[in-house]
């Protein structure tokens, strides 16, 4: 009979818990979400802060400069004066003997808040030090936030700050964001700015901040392919590099787009109704014409040809040091 697959709980639970005054002797962090890394991180310091009077007591160090038996050592050492002493150990990835944390795990003094932070995955949690920290409850989890989920995160995000956004809105901008969640917190930003007294983001509002900024969109993108202009996508790839989106973040949009004009044929074959079939592509009803348009104009080569074309550049940004602009700009090319 095949075993459960254990899995940990998510860093979510613990900023929770620290918002609730329950503060643990020690966290394990791990994940590929770099946004809920640091929400977590922040939450720890927080909740420690007002117990710490000497700097002594805060130490912030990385595996490159630091060895673990040392920061286990430094643990496990009283605070200068203070109530609480806090440890933030970064990049523990990096280091090959974690099995040092055993002798810690069972009985970490509560004088000492230990926290490390692991950038990655971790394939096997039943490996130690892995299963030990995870049965006495510090292992968590950063995990990206997906669909509903991350829509649900924008409208409560935009709640906080007195405002209103429809689901549809907010997926929008979760897309124009790539469903990066600090980019949509900067992207947030300059919408605040632009608002004045007004309660609600619109589409408008969202369309005219990215304009007023002079910044393309992944739509005006998608856009420039449904037409197939070639020297426009490339003047709007260029323009989303520069102002800060990875190679990654464009294939996977575009890919997203090629996906999206496959499946559209068989939802006009089957009369779904648009708001309907805007959700199911996961883009927003005012962009549903285009893609039904570029149904028609994309054969099924033209689409495995775009396929091909995309795995190609993302094997590149992965396993080759080429310039993000010349992977892009072949990228593009195959396109047409």
């Amino acid at each position: 009979m095949a075993q459960t697959r254990k899995t940990a709980p998510s860093i979510l639970e613990a900023v929770k818990n620290l918002k609730k005054g329950k503060i643990l002797p020690l966290y394990y962090f791990f994940g590929e979400d770099t946004y809920s890394l640091g929400l977590g991180i922040k939450a720890i310091e927080d909740a420690v802060n007002p117990f710490i009077i000497s700097d002594f007591d805060k130490d912030i160090c990385y595996s490159e400069d630091r060895n673990l038996q040392d920061v286990i050592n430094a643990a496990r050492a009283f605070p200068f004066g203070s109530q609480k002493k806090l440890i933030i150990f970064k990049e523990v990835e990096k280091v090959k003997d974690k099995k040092l944390l055993e002798a810690y795990i069972p009985s970490p003094p509560e004088f000492t808040v230990f926290v490390l932070v692991h950038y990655g995955v971790i394939t096997n949690l039943t490996s130690s030090p892995f299963n030990l920290l995870l049965e006495n409850n510090y292992l968590f989890e950063a995990k990206e936030l997906k669909g509903n989920n991350l829509i649900d995160w924008v409208t409560e995000l935009v709640a906080s700050k007195g405002r209103q956004i429809s689901n549809e809105n907010a997926m929008l901008l979760a897309d124009i964001s790539g469903e990066n969640r600090l980019i949509i917190e900067s992207q947030l930003e300059k919408i605040m700015a632009f608002l004045g007294d007004k309660k609600e983001i619109t589409f408008d509002i969202i369309k005219d901040v990215s304009s007023s900024f002079k910044e393309y969109t992944i739509f005006d993108l998608q856009n420039a392919v449904f037409q197939k202009n070639k020297a426009a996508a490339l003047e709007i790839v260029f323009n989303l590099l520069e102002n800060g989106a990875e190679a990654t973040f464009i294939i996977s949009m575009l890919a997203k787009y090629f996906i999206s004009l496959s499946r559209i044929r068989e939802l006009n074959e089957k009369k779904i109704p648009d708001v309907e079939a805007a959700k199911i592509i996961g883009t927003h009803p005012f962009y549903l014409k285009n893609f039904q348009r570029a149904a028609v104009l994309f054969s099924s080569n033209d689409l495995i040809k775009a396929a091909e074309a995309l795995l190609k550049a993302d094997v590149s940004t992965k396993t080759t040091s080429t310039d993000p602009k010349t992977v892009i700009s072949l990228l593009i090319a195959e396109l047409f």
